[in-house]
């Protein structure tokens, strides 16, 4: 949606919600990030103002999986009444008169998400305050996973633990530089014949990494953000993404990793220690990880190179694909 036509649609919507017939939306943008279809802007009325941020799904797209907003609102109404930090919806709906398609709002923060460039404003926090910063996000996520699944019906059934190593197949098929992925196959059969036993089951982020924690400029975590892919199903899932987000093994050397976060191993320790027990197969899903993230990647290059979604940083993560399957493999073995 262009932001004259969004500045349009936003006057009648932010009259309506404050009931002022006067009200107006200004300082409409494009919020950053790899998504593209969030934005932010300022209601003023009566004398006052208010910043908020919007998420609309892709346009021409059904509204489904991971363009389905109301997955996002169904998982943050969820964490209500909770110590996980996160944002509140304040408006939400599948009306649309609005803006044509499923929508929700909620407060503008002040702060920002740890970026990965070096010379980030994270980076240049003493050690001491990253390691706060960084048990904080561990303790999230294990109130996050804590959090009771039957109060997120509309996230659906659990995943089963088979299911989420051959979805990523129809993805694998149109990745670019498929050279890079010659391990994926291997890596498949072995995910799949040492698949665990058991494991704890309840919501999930589904990317819980730096980019999508949201804190202060002096390191208090503010909100978990972007739920898109949110669902039910083996929560260690997000403790083995965040690894291997955070696993210097597991990346090219033009990949940034961590920005002077705590590693792997320090972050599995801090959610051990805020989920109060040990974590079963935790290398099963660490591998599961940079094996999904490796197909992501060629995918999303195809993407980028065909004009579909335009984004010259998978020409960088490109680099990754290899690293990450052959980390994958390493944990495996």
């Amino acid at each position: 949606m262009e932001l004259e036509e969004l500045e349009r649609r936003l006057e009648p919507f932010v009259r309506d919600r404050y009931a002022d017939p006067q009200a107006i939306a200004t300082g409409v943008h494009k919020m950053p990030g790899h998504a593209g279809f969030s934005y932010g802007f300022t209601a003023q009325s009566r004398g006052g103002s208010e910043s908020w941020f919007l998420r609309l799904p892709p346009p021409n797209v059904n509204w489904r999986g991971t363009a389905d907003v109301l997955r996002q609102v169904a998982a943050l109404a969820a964490l209500e009444g909770t110590d996980v930090p996160h944002c509140r919806v304040k408006w939400s709906g599948d009306d649309l008169e609005w803006f044509g398609r499923p929508y929700f709002a909620v407060p503008a923060l002040a702060g920002d998400v740890v970026r990965l460039q070096p010379g980030g404003w994270a980076s240049k926090l003493e050690p001491a305050q990253r390691s706060r910063m960084a048990e904080q996000a561990m303790i999230a996520l294990a109130g996050i996973h804590r959090v009771d699944r039957a109060s997120a019906p509309y996230l659906g059934d659990p995943i089963p633990f088979a299911e989420d190593v051959t979805r990523w197949d129809r993805f694998y098929e149109r990745a670019a530089d498929p050279e890079r992925l010659v391990l994926v196959p291997e890596l498949r059969e072995r995910l799949l014949s040492s698949l665990p036993a058991d494991a704890p089951i309840g919501i999930f982020h589904g990317d819980f990494q730096w980019s999508n924690l949201f804190y202060s400029f002096d390191g208090v975590l503010l909100a978990v953000i972007d739920w898109e892919l949110a669902g039910i199903g083996s929560t260690l899932n997000d403790v083995g993404w965040i690894a291997t987000f955070n696993d210097a093994k597991a990346w090219s050397d033009s990949s940034p990793v961590g920005v002077g976060m705590p590693g792997a191993d320090e972050l599995v320790s801090m959610y051990e220690r805020a989920w109060g027990a040990d974590l079963p197969d935790l290398a099963w899903y660490r591998a599961l990880a940079a094996y999904k993230f490796a197909i992501i990647a060629g995918f999303n290059l195809s993407l980028h190179r065909r004009g579909k979604r335009v984004d010259p940083q998978w020409e960088q993560t490109k680099n990754a694909m290899s690293t990450l399957t052959q980390r994958a493999l390493g944990l495996l073995r």
